[in-house]
Protein backbone atom coordinates (compact mmCIF):
# COMPACT_ATOMS: atom_id res chain seq x y z
CA UNK A 1 0.00 0.00 0.00
CA UNK A 2 1.39 3.51 -0.76
CA UNK A 3 0.37 5.87 1.42
CA UNK A 4 0.12 9.42 0.55
CA UNK A 5 0.09 13.33 2.17
CA UNK A 6 -2.15 15.97 0.57
CA UNK A 7 -0.54 19.06 1.62
CA UNK A 8 -3.27 21.90 0.81
CA UNK A 9 -3.65 25.80 2.09
CA UNK A 10 -7.23 26.59 0.92
CA UNK A 11 -10.72 24.72 0.89
CA UNK A 12 -9.31 21.68 -0.83
CA UNK A 13 -11.38 21.17 -3.79
CA UNK A 14 -8.43 19.11 -5.62
CA UNK A 15 -7.62 17.26 -2.21
CA UNK A 16 -11.52 15.97 -2.01
CA UNK A 17 -11.24 14.81 -5.79
CA UNK A 18 -7.96 13.07 -4.83
CA UNK A 19 -9.40 11.90 -1.44
CA UNK A 20 -12.96 10.47 -3.68
CA UNK A 21 -10.48 9.32 -6.17
CA UNK A 22 -8.59 6.74 -4.07
CA UNK A 23 -11.64 5.97 -1.72
CA UNK A 24 -11.23 2.33 -1.53
CA UNK A 25 -8.40 1.55 -4.21
CA UNK A 26 -6.62 -1.47 -3.58
CA UNK A 27 -2.76 0.07 -3.71
CA UNK A 28 -3.23 3.87 -2.35
CA UNK A 29 -4.22 5.37 0.81
CA UNK A 30 -4.67 8.99 1.54
CA UNK A 31 -2.94 8.72 4.88
CA UNK A 32 -2.49 12.70 5.84
CA UNK A 33 -3.71 16.36 4.68
CA UNK A 34 -0.95 18.85 6.14
CA UNK A 35 -2.07 22.55 6.06
CA UNK A 36 -0.17 25.56 7.22
CA UNK A 37 -3.51 27.13 7.26
CA UNK A 38 -5.43 26.67 10.38
CA UNK A 39 -8.75 28.17 8.79
CA UNK A 40 -8.43 26.16 5.42
CA UNK A 41 -11.56 24.49 4.29
CA UNK A 42 -8.76 21.12 3.57
CA UNK A 43 -9.29 20.54 7.33
CA UNK A 44 -12.72 19.57 6.91
CA UNK A 45 -12.39 17.29 3.79
CA UNK A 46 -9.97 15.25 5.80
CA UNK A 47 -12.25 15.28 8.78
CA UNK A 48 -14.83 14.03 6.73
CA UNK A 49 -12.87 11.57 5.31
CA UNK A 50 -11.31 10.44 8.77
CA UNK A 51 -8.03 11.59 7.21
CA UNK A 52 -5.02 12.36 10.03
CA UNK A 53 -4.85 16.15 9.52
CA UNK A 54 -1.71 18.40 10.85
CA UNK A 55 -1.65 22.08 10.94
CA UNK A 56 1.97 23.45 11.17
CA UNK A 57 3.60 27.10 10.95
CA UNK A 58 6.85 27.68 8.87
CA UNK A 59 8.79 27.20 11.61
CA UNK A 60 7.02 23.66 11.94
CA UNK A 61 8.04 23.01 8.13
CA UNK A 62 11.08 23.87 8.26
CA UNK A 63 11.85 21.49 11.64
CA UNK A 64 13.46 18.41 9.49
CA UNK A 65 13.09 16.32 12.84
CA UNK A 66 9.65 16.91 13.55
CA UNK A 67 7.98 17.23 9.88
CA UNK A 68 10.52 14.01 9.09
CA UNK A 69 8.70 12.14 12.38
CA UNK A 70 5.76 13.04 11.36
CA UNK A 71 5.72 11.74 7.51
CA UNK A 72 8.02 8.09 8.67
CA UNK A 73 5.01 7.47 11.38
CA UNK A 74 2.15 7.24 8.55
CA UNK A 75 4.44 5.52 6.19
CA UNK A 76 4.43 8.71 3.59
CA UNK A 77 5.42 7.35 0.21
CA UNK A 78 4.54 10.15 -1.76
CA UNK A 79 3.64 14.12 -1.42
CA UNK A 80 0.88 15.71 -3.49
CA UNK A 81 0.90 19.69 -3.37
CA UNK A 82 -2.96 20.90 -4.23
CA UNK A 83 -2.98 24.46 -3.53
CA UNK A 84 -0.32 24.55 -0.74
CA UNK A 85 0.77 27.99 -0.24
CA UNK A 86 4.18 27.97 0.91
CA UNK A 87 7.73 26.43 -0.19
CA UNK A 88 8.57 22.82 0.63
CA UNK A 89 11.67 22.74 2.65
CA UNK A 90 15.06 21.61 1.23
CA UNK A 91 15.45 18.66 3.12
CA UNK A 92 11.67 17.28 2.37
CA UNK A 93 12.72 17.91 -1.79
CA UNK A 94 15.51 15.98 -0.71
CA UNK A 95 13.90 13.05 1.29
CA UNK A 96 11.08 12.86 -1.21
CA UNK A 97 13.38 13.41 -4.48
CA UNK A 98 11.45 12.16 -8.09
CA UNK A 99 7.79 11.78 -5.23
CA UNK A 100 6.41 15.19 -4.60
CA UNK A 101 4.27 16.18 -7.53
CA UNK A 102 2.27 19.69 -7.33
CA UNK A 103 -0.17 21.10 -9.85
CA UNK A 104 -0.54 24.45 -11.70
CA UNK A 105 -3.45 26.18 -12.92
CA UNK A 106 -1.60 27.11 -16.35
CA UNK A 107 0.51 25.75 -19.04
CA UNK A 108 3.96 26.14 -17.35
CA UNK A 109 6.80 27.97 -17.92
CA UNK A 110 4.09 30.64 -18.57
CA UNK A 111 2.29 32.21 -15.43
CA UNK A 112 4.37 29.83 -12.71
CA UNK A 113 6.55 31.52 -9.77
CA UNK A 114 6.68 33.11 -6.52
CA UNK A 115 3.07 35.41 -6.49
CA UNK A 116 1.40 33.37 -9.80
CA UNK A 117 -1.55 31.53 -8.10
CA UNK A 118 -5.30 31.11 -8.00
CA UNK A 119 -7.50 33.66 -10.31
CA UNK A 120 -4.48 35.88 -10.18
CA UNK A 121 -2.97 32.84 -12.65
CA UNK A 122 -6.20 33.23 -15.27
CA UNK A 123 -6.42 37.24 -14.83
CA UNK A 124 -2.91 37.61 -16.57
CA UNK A 125 -4.16 35.01 -19.16
CA UNK A 126 -6.61 36.55 -20.28
CA UNK A 127 -4.75 40.08 -20.15
CA UNK A 128 -2.11 38.43 -22.40
CA UNK A 129 -4.82 37.35 -25.09
CA UNK A 130 -4.40 33.69 -25.09
CA UNK A 131 -5.83 31.39 -26.91
CA UNK A 132 -5.20 28.53 -24.79
CA UNK A 133 -5.01 27.49 -21.07
CA UNK A 134 -4.63 24.45 -18.89
CA UNK A 135 -2.93 23.03 -16.67
CA UNK A 136 0.34 21.46 -15.90
CA UNK A 137 1.38 19.03 -13.49
CA UNK A 138 5.26 18.72 -12.42
CA UNK A 139 7.35 17.50 -9.93
CA UNK A 140 8.67 19.54 -6.85
CA UNK A 141 12.40 20.52 -6.52
CA UNK A 142 13.84 23.75 -5.04
CA UNK A 143 12.11 26.92 -6.72
CA UNK A 144 8.48 27.68 -7.57
CA UNK A 145 6.99 25.65 -10.37
CA UNK A 146 10.13 24.67 -11.63
CA UNK A 147 10.45 20.91 -11.45
CA UNK A 148 10.04 18.65 -14.60
CA UNK A 149 6.57 18.93 -16.25
CA UNK A 150 4.47 15.27 -15.94
CA UNK A 151 1.45 16.07 -17.86
CA UNK A 152 0.07 19.36 -19.34
CA UNK A 153 -3.74 19.27 -20.40
CA UNK A 154 -5.21 22.28 -22.59
CA UNK A 155 -8.12 24.06 -23.20
CA UNK A 156 -9.47 27.00 -25.54
CA UNK A 157 -9.80 30.15 -24.00
CA UNK A 158 -13.25 31.43 -25.20
CA UNK A 159 -14.03 34.89 -26.58
CA UNK A 160 -15.11 37.21 -23.76
CA UNK A 161 -14.87 35.15 -21.04
CA UNK A 162 -13.90 36.07 -17.02
CA UNK A 163 -11.58 34.70 -15.11
CA UNK A 164 -14.00 33.19 -12.79
CA UNK A 165 -15.34 31.22 -15.77
CA UNK A 166 -11.96 30.63 -16.83
CA UNK A 167 -10.92 29.71 -13.69
CA UNK A 168 -13.61 26.60 -13.20
CA UNK A 169 -12.87 25.12 -16.47
CA UNK A 170 -9.26 24.80 -15.57
CA UNK A 171 -10.38 23.59 -12.22
CA UNK A 172 -12.60 20.71 -13.84
CA UNK A 173 -9.58 19.94 -15.96
CA UNK A 174 -7.59 19.70 -12.30
CA UNK A 175 -9.90 17.28 -10.62
CA UNK A 176 -9.97 15.08 -13.39
CA UNK A 177 -6.22 14.68 -14.54
CA UNK A 178 -4.73 15.13 -11.19
CA UNK A 179 -5.89 11.88 -9.16
CA UNK A 180 -4.86 9.89 -12.50
CA UNK A 181 -1.75 10.90 -13.00
CA UNK A 182 -0.85 10.51 -9.45
CA UNK A 183 -2.42 7.27 -9.90
CA UNK A 184 -0.21 6.55 -13.07
CA UNK A 185 3.27 7.58 -11.22
CA UNK A 186 2.34 5.14 -8.07
CA UNK A 187 2.67 1.82 -10.34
Amino acid sequence: MKHIAIFASGKGSNAQAIIQYFKNHPTVKVALVLTNNPSAGVIAVAHEHKIISAIVNTATLKNEQTVSKLLDALKIDFIVLAGFMQMIPEFLVKKFSGRIVNIHPALLPKYGGKGMYGIKVHETVLKNNETETGITIHYVNERYDDGEIILQKTIRVEPNINAEKLAAQVQALEHEWYPKTIEQLLK
